[in-house]
C-alpha cells in the first residue's frame, strides 16, 4: 500500500480552501495511507474530516532549531508521494529536509513535480491548486459542501446571520469598524433575524461593542471549536464579515456570504467562493473606515431576497 503525505499547514481561510484538493487526491489515490502534515489549530478540523488515515503536528521549528528540525525530518520521510500544498517559502524547504525524494509536488527546487506556472501567484487559491494537482496528474474534483461538518455546533433558534468582525490583529486595515457591524446587527434584529457574533477569544471585544448597542445579538466568539463554527455557519440565513478564514468556511458551506475587502487583500486571489454560484457577494473599498453601513446593509437585503 503506498503512503501519501499532505503539506498543509494554515492559516484557517487557505486550510479550508484545500478541502477540494484533498479530496481529489484521496479519490485518486483511494487505497493510499493518506497523512496530513499540519498545525495545532487545525488538528480537531482534519481529525473530523474523511480523508486522513493519520495526522501530523508541525511545531515550525525555527531553522537554528536542530533538534526540532530533526523531529521534524522524520515526519517528513518514508512516502512514495509528497504533495506540499502549503507552497510557501518555508514549506519549499522541507523537500532538503525530507532528503529529496521522489514524486514531490511544490515548489520546491528539484522537485518531480514543479508547480512552474509563471502565473500561480496571480491566481485565486483554488484555481492555483487545481493547477499543482494537474501538473502532478491529479483530476481535480468538482468543488462540494462538506456535509461532515453539517449539523456540529450549538442549536441557535432560526432565523439568524453570523457577523464576522475579526481579522488578523496585525492587519487592522483588514476590519470593518465594530461600531459599524453594530448598525448592521440593529439592522438585522429589526427583520426578526438574530445577529450572532464568532471570532475567536481576543474578538470578544469586539463582540462587546457590538452587544452595547444589540443587546439582541448572540455572542460566540470563544466559544466554539472549526467544527462548531461550520454548523453554526451552515445554518445561518447569511455571513457578513471582513477578509478572514471563517468567511471561507461559511462559504465552503455554501452559506450566503458578504465579504468586506479593504486595501489589505486582493479579493482577485483571496475571496471566500461559495459551491453554487451567486451565492456570494463582495464589497471592496479603498478604505473600510470609510463604508458606510448602508451599503453592506443595500447589499444584505439583496442577498436575503434571493
Amino acid at each position: 500500500m503506498s503512503r501519501i503525505l499532505v503539506i498543509k499547514l494554515g492559516a484557517l481561510g487557505d486550510f479550508v480552501q484545500a478541502f477540494g484538493a484533498f479530496a481529489s487526491i484521496r479519490a485518486a489515490f483511494p487505497h493510499a495511507t493518506f497523512t496530513l502534515l499540519t498545525t495545532a489549530p487545525f488538528v480537531d478540523l482534519a481529525q473530523a474530516a474523511p480523508w486522513f488515515d493519520n495526522i501530523l503536528t508541525d511545531e515550525r521549528p525555527s531553522m537554528s532549531n536542530l533538534p526540532g528540525l530533526w523531529r521534524l525530518s522524520r515526519k517528513l520521510r518514508g512516502y512514495d508521494r509528497v504533495f506540499d500544498l502549503q507552497t510557501s517559502g518555508r514549506s519549499k524547504t522541507y523537500f532538503r529536509l525530507a532528503g529529496q525524494p521522489a514524486n514531490w509536488s511544490g515548489i520546491s527546487e528539484g522537485c518531480c513535480h514543479p508547480h512552474g506556472n509563471p502565473s500561480r501567484n496571480d491566481m485565486h487559491t483554488l484555481a492555483r491548486l487545481d493547477d499543482q494537482l494537474l501538473d502532478a496528474g491529479v483530476t481535480p474534483l468538482p468543488r462540494s459542501v462538506p456535509r461532515w461538518l453539517k449539523g456540529h455546533g450549538p442549536e441557535i433558534a432560526a432565523p439568524y446571520a453570523v457577523l464576522v468582525p475579526g481579522a488578523a490583529p496585525h492587519r487592522p486595515q483588514k476590519r470593518w469598524p465594530s461600531a459599524r457591524f453594530a448598525e448592521i446587527a440593529k439592522a438585522l434584529v429589526a427583520k426578526g433575524i438574530r445577529p450572532v457574533i464568532v471570532g475567536t477569544q481576543p474578538e470578544a471585544l469586539l463582540a462587546q461593542d457590538i452587544l452595547r448597542t444589540c443587546p439582541d445579538a448572540l455572542d460566540l466568539t470563544g466559544r466554539t471549536t472549526l467544527v462548531e463554527l461550520a454548523g453554526v455557519l451552515d445554518r445561518a440565513q447569511i455571513v457578513i464579515g471582513n477578509d478572514t478564514g471563517p468567511m471561507h468556511l461559511a462559504a465552503a458551506m455554501d452559506t450566503p456570504c458578504i465579504t468586506l475587502f479593504g486595501p489589505d487583500s486582493d479579493p482577485r486571489l483571496t475571496a471566500p467562493l461559495t459551491p453554487t454560484a451567486g451565492r456570494t457577494d463582495l464589497i471592496v473599498v479603498p478604505d473600510l473606515a470609510m463604508l458606510p453601513s448602508s451599503r453592506v446593509e443595500t447589499c444584505m437585503e439583496a442577498m436575503l431576497s434571493r
